[in-house]
Parts: structure tokens; C-alpha cells; sequence
């Protein structure tokens, strides 16, 4: 009863907003052909219809009929829609203020205004013209949002930077990493375009590759059909992975403990099936001509309100003799809370989780996302003292399925040895 109380009231102020929309669809187009103000009423409501039965499917549909990617194709599909009219509702305020202060004054003053002047001549009322902003400002980020999926989700970029260490072993200078992260592959839906951004890791030739988790969205099983594309992922040093806060299982209702422990097992299987080393709380030695740098790799762990499970105590035992070490960590913010504070041997550290929010814009040196009001480091290369973070903006996405400005990303990362720069 309660959930139908919440979606009523919910139901309620969309139609309202609707309603407040088909206002100045009147208004805008009320010195129009007749047929085409029809069309655009007709439209109106016919995406008020659609929205209304998307709204009843996302929360009383059977979830077997309604699968994961589904409900979320629905939520993006919704925040679209009135996200946009919202933009459409300020513009509408600002008219409906200005008749209000209108009233006020005319009722103070005893006796009447002069009406507003209609259009002619070429001219509009400010009425009009308000409403036809409004609904400019509607279709603007509508389009904006939608050229972010049709374009932007597999817009894939390949990011390179060089970082100069005096403590890299001579065997290891100029070895050139790749990095991903967050690919969620329950969120994919064009696989022609995954295999591009694949192809454009692979022409790198890169000697080592690490994963920084969120691997899926919720369940193992996302992984199936990708198996053959990601598995591709080769390097003459390995190919290294750890696990993000959505690899667990955590968002989901399992029908028992037992159920969301076995997908966590059939999670590490996908790892071996796509050949990576997954790295749980430990580490690796990686040995070329004789010489040793070490890989840790820990479970999320961050300092804000998701699941901690990593271990770096644990995961960095044993390294402490070995002359260069490289971190995998999820969340970025390990790295100011626990990595630079009880750990100043760990040289480099690569992390994602941010997405860079998925929306921002980068132009040149110049970089804004409202990711960076939640995370102090979160998207490219850091340097404090003499340790380094590198954050990933993600392959993948979740929830909204694209990208705006901060395009999905493939990092190369050469070290070389020589003095810091």
C-alpha cells in the first residue's frame, strides 16, 4: 500500500509538470499553423503516455519478465525526460514570477496594468517568447543527453602519460602499461563498438595490463557474453586485476546468503576465463632480467560510504624489500586516507570508480565534472611527494548509458627511470 501511495504522489507531480509543460506548448505555439500546434500537443502527450507506462513497468513489472538491464534502461530513459523539462519549468517560473509581481503591483496600486503586449509585426509578447525558451531549454539537454549515448558511451580514448621514477629498476625502464577500469558489462549494449575499444588497447602493445575493478554491475553472469572480446587482452608481463565495489554483489536481493556467495565464486571464475590474475588482497612479483618490482592488489577499499573489504596491511606483506611497488585499488580515496599515509613505499598506484562522472568537460589542460565536489582525485595522473596516482575515467558506464565530455578511456602509462619531472 505504501508503494502505491509513493508512486500516486510521484504520478501526480509529473502531471503536473506535464501540464505545466502543455501550457506553453499553447503559448509558443499559439501564432502557429494549426496543424503543427496539433502535432507538437499530440507528441506531448504521447511522450507523457509513454512515460506513465514506463513508470508502472519499472516498479509493478515481475522482475523475471523485467531483467536488470531493462529496469535500468527504463530509469535512464525517465531522468531524460523530465530532467529536461525541469530545464523547461524554470523558464516557465520566471513568467509566471514576473505575472505574480505584475498582480501584486496592480492589486497595491488600485487600478489596473496595462496588458502585455501581443505580437505584431515580428514581435513577440514575453510570454511567448518565455515559453518558446522553455521548450528550447527542454530539447536541449534531451539532445545533449541523447547524443551522449548514441556517441559518447563508445567514444573510446586512448589517454598516455610518462612518469619518470628514480627507484625503477633498469630492466623496467620504458615498460609500457595498459590500464582499464569499470567496464560494467551488464550495462553494454553495442558489442561491435567494445571490441573497437579493445582493438585500440591491443595496437598499443602494452607489456603488462591491469583492471581496476567493476567488472560487472551486479551478477557474474554479465560477463558471458564478452568472454570471447576481453579475453583478447594480452601482454608478455600478464594481465592483472582487482575487484570494485559493484563486483560483489552488494546492490542486489539475493534470495539467500549463499546464492550472492556463489556469484562472487563464479565472478573469480570469469577472471580465469578471461585469463586475468586476479589479485585478492596480495601480491605479485614481477621479474624481468633478474630484477623485481612488486604488484598489490587489494580489495575495495575507500573512504567513503562503500563496502570495505581490501586489506593493504595484508596485500603489502612481503614487499618490503623489493625497490619499487605498484598498487591496483578501486577507489581513489584509499590513496589520501590509508596509501600515503601508512604506506609512502607504494610508488604508484592506479585506481578508477569515479567514471568522471560520466558528464564534464575537458578542453586541453582544463578539466571540470561534478565528480570533483565527491572526490579530490578523480580522473587522470596525481603526484604527492614522491608517489603517484593515476584514476581512470572508466571503459564502461552504469545507470546513464553514455558519456558527455568525459569520453571512456584506455590509459598508456610508460615509467621510465630518471628523476621526477
Amino acid at each position: 500500500m505504501d508503494k502505491a501511495i509513493t508512486i500516486s504522489v510521484l504520478f501526480t507531480v509529473l502531471i503536473l509538470i506535464d501540464i505545466y509543460i502543455y501550457q506553453a506548448i499553447k503559448t509558443a505555439f499559439r501564432n502557429v499553423n494549426p496543424k503543427t500546434k496539433k502535432y507538437a500537443v499530440i507528441f506531448h502527450w504521447t511522450i507523457v503516455g509513454i512515460s506513465s507506462l514506463l513508470i508502472l513497468l519499472y516498479n509493478f513489472a515481475i522482475p523475471d519478465l523485467l531483467p536488470y538491464s531493462a529496469k535500468s534502461s527504463i530509469l535512464v530513459g525517465l531522468f531524460i525526460i523530465y530532467l529536461s523539462k525541469l530545464f523547461g519549468v524554470i523558464f516557465l517560473l520566471i513568467d509566471d514570477l514576473k505575472r505574480l509581481f505584475t498582480w501584486l503591483i496592480k492589486i497595491t496600486a488600485r487600478k489596473p496594468m496595462p496588458p502585455e503586449r501581443e505580437g505584431v509585426k515580428g514581435k513577440i509578447s514575453r510570454s511567448e517568447f518565455l515559453s518558446k525558451a522553455a521548450l528550447v531549454s527542454v530539447a536541449l539537454p534531451a539532445v545533449t543527453l541523447g547524443f551522449g549515448i548514441t556517441s559518447g558511451a563508445h567514444n573510446y580514448r586512448v589517454r598516455k602519460r610518462t612518469i619518470y621514477f628514480p627507484n625503477l629498476p633498469t630492466a623496467f625502464d620504458g615498460i609500457k602499461i595498459a590500464q582499464l577500469s569499470d567496464i560494467h558489462m551488464g550495462s553494454f549494449f553495442n558489442k561491435t563498438a567494445v571490441k573497437g575499444g579493445i582493438d585500440l588497447l591491443l595496437q598499443e602493445k602494452p607489456d603488462i595490463a591491469f583492471f581496476t575493478g567493476d567488472l560487472v554491475n551486479t551478477e557474474a553472469k554479465e560477463v558471458n557474453d564478452y568472454v570471447d572480446i576481453f579475453s583478447k587482452i594480452h601482454a608478455p608481463l600478464g594481465v592483472y586485476s582487482t575487484l570494485g565495489n559493484h563486483d560483489y554483489g552488494d546492490y542486489k536481493s539475493w534470495p539467500s546468503p549463499n546464492a550472492k556467495k556463489k556469484n562472487l565464486q563464479d565472478l573469480f571464475e570469469a577472471h580465469k576465463a578471461l585469463g586475468w590474475n586476479l589479485l585478492l588482497n596480495e601480491h605479485r612479483s614481477i621479474i624481468v632480467s633478474g630484477e623485481e618490482i612488486a604488484l598489490i592488489g587489494v580489495e575495495n577499499w575507500g573512504a567513503g560510504r562503500f563496502s570495505k573489504y581490501g586489506d593493504l596491511k595484508k596485500s603489502h606483506m612481503g614487499t618490503e624489500d623489493t625497490p619499487f611497488k605498484i598498487l591496483l585499488s578501486h577507489d581513489p580515496s584509499h590513496w589520501d586516507a590509508q596509501v600515503r599515509q601508512d604506506f609512502k613505499d607504494i610508488d604508484l598506484t592506479f585506481s578508477g570508480h569515479t567514471h568522471g562522472f560520466q558528464f564534464g568537460i575537458e578542453i586541453g589542460d582544463f578539466k571540470w565534472s561534478p565528480s570533483q565536489y565527491l572526490y579530490k582525485q578523480w580522473a587522470d595522473l596525481y603526484k604527492e611527494g614522491q608517489q603517484y596516482l593515476y584514476v581512470n575515467r572508466g571503459f564502461g558506464y552504469i545507470g546513464y548509458p553514455g558519456r558527455v565530455g568525459i569520453l571512456p578511456e584506455i590509459a598508456i602509462i610508460e615509467l621510465r627511470r630518471g628523476p621526477a619531472v
